[in-house]
């Protein structure tokens, strides 16, 4: 079966979404005493809020999440199997993330580093780790989601998923302890992008017409939410009453059906554009690498500038305040750096080999040798 080059694309444009998003709303502003403390843009500058539609992308993942689901489950009729395959695919590189952060936080505490700069540093290393908890649950359910979906059509396999979201919207906004409502949240409105993602996997979603409504939907859907008095902001603002992301609100969920809807209208363009040597080399890797890249976009962030505020002291749009459009193109000239200290890391991390069954062979007299190395990548 062969791969839908349009998916890997929007694929990509998810993941690069995410890195761009958080590297250019994290800013880590270094105090006289030597430690960084996080501020938004966002917070300063509200009208940066539409860069958000764009760039905040989660849909987009969990969409292509539930297409690769559904193709990957259909050439693999054991499910357990491919279940447990698809699993070790995302578990593995988290550990790995958690096992060397936990080995720099003990560095850097031996260190001295201030306690202030060590929480920001945790916080933002382990915050991506949320999405293991819905993309897991989905994945788990793909098998009953994908029936469902044949039998009764996307539309009204998400509609119960969107009334719990209104639901738990509702009562973020009435009950002082609603927190506890967060993981309900969290598979409800992913789960709807998810859903379509095994829609179009199974061509139920073809054409313009299904690609235009949710376009349309969407983006009416949204601007009606942001008229009723929701955060124009994609993402949560510190400072904010309420955030679209933490719980996930409707906003989210119409975002995504927008952004689903116009990377399906732009299905053409987009075959055009990975047909192109250098286009299809560039979604290749970033699809190769999508989960590596997305664990450590964030660590980098937080260790380019640590490393750089103890060289260097003070830079612009590394360590200032976010607080004017001089720091966006400041921290827009840093996103090269940003991008080539990734792409260093994750290129070294798929050096290292990895054993496996398939690439051990034995030594007589001696210990296992591994015979090749390990692919891995969100699929």
């Amino acid at each position: 079966m062969s791969r839908d080059r349009a998916v890997d694309a929007l694929r990509g444009y998810a993941i690069a979404g995410v890195v761009l998003g958080h590297w250019l709303v994290t800013g880590l502003v270094l105090a006289p005493d030597g430690s960084l403390h996080q501020a938004s843009p966002l917070a300063a500058m509200p009208a940066l809020a539409p860069a958000t539609w764009l760039l905040q992308t989660l849909g987009l993942f969990f969409f292509t999440a539930g297409y690769a689901s559904a193709r990957s489950a259909a050439r693999h009729r054991g499910s357990g199997r491919w279940l447990a395959h698809r699993l070790r695919r995302l578990v593995l590189p988290a550990i790995a993330l958690l096992g060397t952060g936990a080995a720099v936080l003990l560095a850097a505490t031996v260190a001295g580093t201030p306690d202030d700069a060590l929480a920001v540093a945790l916080t933002l290393a382990v915050s991506p780790l949320w999405f293991l908890l819905p993309l897991c649950a989905l994945m788990a359910l793909t098998g009953p989601l994908r029936a469902a979906v044949r039998r009764w059509g996307p539309g009204w396999c998400a509609a119960p998923a969107v009334v719990v979201v209104a639901g738990a919207d509702l009562a973020v906004r009435l009950l002082p302890s609603a927190d506890a409502l967060l993981p309900v949240s969290l598979l409800a409105a992913w789960a709807v992008p998810y859903l379509l993602g095994l829609a179009h996997a199974d061509g139920r979603l073809a054409g313009r017409r299904a690609a235009a409504a949710l376009a349309v939907g969407g983006a009416i859907g949204l601007a009606v939410l942001i008229a009723a008095g929701y955060p124009a902001s994609a993402v949560g603002v510190p400072g904010a009453a309420t955030s679209n992301l933490n719980p996930p609100s409707l906003v989210a969920v119409t975002l995504a059906g927008a952004q689903i809807g116009l990377g399906l209208l732009a299905r053409p363009a987009l075959l055009r554009f990975t047909s192109r040597p250098l286009p299809a080399r560039a979604v290749e890797a970033v699809n190769r690498n999508a989960m590596r890249i997305y664990l450590w976009h964030q660590p980098v962030l937080v260790g380019v500038a640590a490393l750089t505020a103890r060289l260097a002291g003070t830079l612009p749009g590394l360590h200032t305040p976010p607080d004017g459009p001089g720091w966006v193109v400041a921290r827009g000239c840093w996103l090269p750096v940003l991008a080539v200290v990734l792409a260093i890391l994750v290129a070294r991390r798929r050096a290292a080999p990895v054993p496996s069954r398939a690439a051990r062979t034995r030594v007589p007299g001696g210990p296992e040798r591994v015979g090749s190395t390990a692919r891995e990548g969100v699929r």
